[in-house]
């Protein structure tokens, strides 16, 4: 089997400040869904700086490890649940994103890359707000989107990840976004730096509701499997309903 339908590894809880749902709800919903392991992946930003914080802080991520302990051991019988972090990168605060890594273990580290830095400001490359979308368009689009593979690049390679999260989601509401030849050898790199340290790529099922298609791409995705790059499945759920979303059209 190419990728375990059964495991939803990618789901975000209000901890976030931008999802809804207490931990034990999404443990809940995996459990009436009948999956046998969910992940939690909350996300860690270090360095940014944008209108709002759609992150955890220092004292949210331990509320969380101690609430996911607790999960664990009342429903541990019925789901494995684990606990990981999704962390953007910002490349100018690598040490300290891999410090704070350090301070707990992790069941899954997945690598993201959210915020585009122009003249000391931070955009978010996968929002839809025009406030984000203006400044990224004036930037290039085409520019955007290199910096942003190179910039998932230079994570793989420095950060202790185990799974690349949404590969191909910069700028899907932007309406000129295309991948060029360029970016696609850019891909390419990515994926053989997975190869080397052993990540994993994520099939993330909300794509189906924001484009009709997952990230990544098919082609993208076909191109993973015939380097041999390990598949996992992620709903990016943001509310418990959305937990293993699409997970039926993972075959």
């Amino acid at each position: 089997m190419l990728i375990n339908p059964k495991s939803d590894g990618h789901v975000h809880t209000r901890l976030c400040h931008h999802a809804t749902g207490e931990m034990e709800e999404y443990v809940v919903a995996a459990i009436a869904k009948e999956l046998e392991e969910l992940i939690f992946l909350e996300h860690l930003e270090c360095g940014i700086r944008y209108r709002e914080a759609t992150w955890l802080t220092e004292d949210d991520f331990a509320a969380y490890h101690c609430e996911g302990q607790r999960l664990q051991q009342v429903y541990g019988d019925r789901l494995r649940i684990g606990l990981g972090v999704e962390v953007g990168y910002n490349p100018r605060q690598a040490a300290e994103i891999i410090e704070f890594l350090q301070r707990y273990t992790w069941d899954r580290v997945g690598i993201s890359f959210h915020y585009y830095e122009i003249d000391g400001h931070h955009y978010n490359v996968v929002s839809r707000r025009k406030a984000n979308l203006d400044p990224l368009g004036k930037q290039g689009v085409e520019r955007v989107i290199s910096d942003y593979f190179a910039t998932l690049l230079e994570a793989v390679e420095v950060l202790p990840g185990t799974v690349l999260c949404h590969l191909d989601a910069v700028l899907r509401h932007h309406p000129e976004v295309h991948f060029a030849g360029a970016h696609r050898r850019q891909i390419t790199e990515i994926f053989q730096a997975m190869l080397e340290k052993g990540m994993a790529l994520e099939v993330n099922t909300s794509g189906f509701s924001h484009r009709g298609e997952q990230y990544p791409a098919r082609e993208i995705l076909e191109e993973a499997i015939a380097l041999g790059v390990p598949l996992v499945a992620g709903s990016d759920a943001h509310r418990p309903s959305e937990v293993g979303r699409h997970f039926e059209r993972l075959p």
